[in-house]
């Protein structure tokens, strides 16, 4: 991950000629599926930003997609199925398999299994993959609204002693 965050850093050093260039820079990466505030967090810390500010940027980051991914993925979903483009429909299926690999567990712990889904900073999993599942499973888009925004805190908390090192400061 921390060579992908590398790769968007350079990419987006364009922005470190505005006055809160950096922070723009985060708030990008904290958007992006795969990297979300995962992502958001290392690059601050690469970035030698403060700790507190680049929590907050991440988690706005992280959190603004959520609603629109679980009130508007199955639609969107179906439009790739239908397309008469290739590269979408593949698209889809890779989605498809992604949702038939990851749903058992929040098929079966419902409202928790989201949170855990979200909250456990692991390959393949974050708020864009549980909120993606979630709304394929049809759970309750207010409360899969409220297991990732926990989620996502506990992420962010997990992912702020990774990357700003206070793991080591806590223990020693």
């Amino acid at each position: 991950m921390e060579s992908i965050v590398g790769w968007l850093l350079s990419l987006l050093s364009g922005f470190n000629g505005f006055r809160f260039g950096k922070e723009i820079a985060v708030f990008i990466i904290s958007l992006m599926p795969i990297l979300e505030l995962r992502g958001g967090l290392l690059a601050a810390s690469i970035l030698g930003l403060d700790p507190i500010r680049s929590y907050i940027i991440c988690i706005i980051g992280n959190i603004i997609p959520v609603p629109f991914i679980l009130w508007l993925i199955t639609w969107i979903l179906d439009l790739m199925r239908k397309s008469k483009v290739k590269f979408l429909n593949k698209i889809a299926k890779w989605l498809d398999k992604k949702v038939d690999k990851h749903k058992g567990t929040i098929e079966k712990y419902g409202f928790w299994g989201l949170v855990l889904f979200v909250g456990i900073p692991l390959p393949g999993t974050g708020a864009w993959t549980g909120c993606l599942i979630a709304a394929c499973l049809e759970m309750n888009r207010k409360k899969a609204f409220i297991a990732a925004m926990i989620g996502i805190l506990i992420a962010s908390l997990i992912m702020m002693a990774i990357s700003f090192g206070l793991l080591k400061f806590i223990i020693g």
